[in-house]
């Protein structure tokens, strides 16, 4: 075989490997779209849609692995090519754990439909479009290469925190105010606490794009913005 037919070949499986990754990613955007219309529209027949396509993430993710393995035994990858292909692998776990999160909050729409609604449920819609913009723009800076567009994403996980702090605070008042909302509350804890951990992992995902293009991880310190085990109403 002719070194051209060897680079060529070597081409073709980082492309098939990005492939894999940028699909991974598409359909984790999916799955937080999603499971967020699930709670809000109160659809638990849509909900069960989402729990049972996490299934494929997971699929995708062994597949990755398996790639990553035979790459790393072949082709014994080095410099750039080494750090894109970890990359790429770290990246993979991220967006199964996206996945992951985003069935919980699928899971959470079949009692938030049985019980009462809830005023806070409006801040739900605007946490997921936080974190499913983050998604997004993660997937275009890991195509582009783009290390500034990733630290812009980290940034914007300051701002997803935010809103949960506030957004548990805000439960935990009304819970107060009327026990009987005590249920629907307690729901939509968990699922605003799944929002805010994709964000997390998006963040992740950020870093290791930075990492990949750079070859330094970020300096600045990872802001610390969720302070809800400090809440006191």
């Amino acid at each position: 075989m002719t070194d051209s037919h060897i680079v060529k070949s070597y081409d073709d499986e980082l492309n098939k490997l990005n492939s894999l990754v940028i699909e991974m990613g598409g359909l984790a955007e999916t799955q937080v779209a999603g499971s967020i219309r699930s709670i809000v529209r109160r659809d638990v027949e849509f909900a069960d849609r989402i729990i049972n396509a996490d299934a494929k993430l997971d699929e995708l993710e062994h597949e990755v692995e398996a790639f990553v393995i035979k790459m790393l035994a072949l082709r014994q990858p080095m410099a750039d090519d080494l750090r894109k292909i970890i990359s790429a692998l770290k990246i993979s776990s991220d967006l199964e754990r996206i996945g992951d999160y985003a069935k919980n909050v699928a899971k959470r729409a079949i009692p938030v439909s049985e019980a009462s609604q809830v005023n806070p449920v409006h801040v739900i819609p605007r946490m997921g479009v936080m974190v499913q913009q983050m998604i997004k723009d993660t997937l275009d800076a890991y195509v582009s290469e783009d290390a500034d567009k990733a630290v812009n994403v980290r940034n914007k996980d300051e701002e997803v925190d935010e809103i949960y702090n506030s957004l548990f605070r805000e439960l935990l008042t009304y819970m107060m105010e009327d026990p009987r909302s005590i249920t629907t509350c307690t729901h939509l804890l968990f699922v605003a606490k799944n929002i805010e951990r994709i964000g997390d992992h998006a963040t992740n995902i950020a870093e290791t794009i930075y990492f990949m293009v750079r070859g330094k991880p970020m300096l600045e310190e990872r802001p610390k913005g969720d302070t809800t085990s400090f809440t006191v109403v």
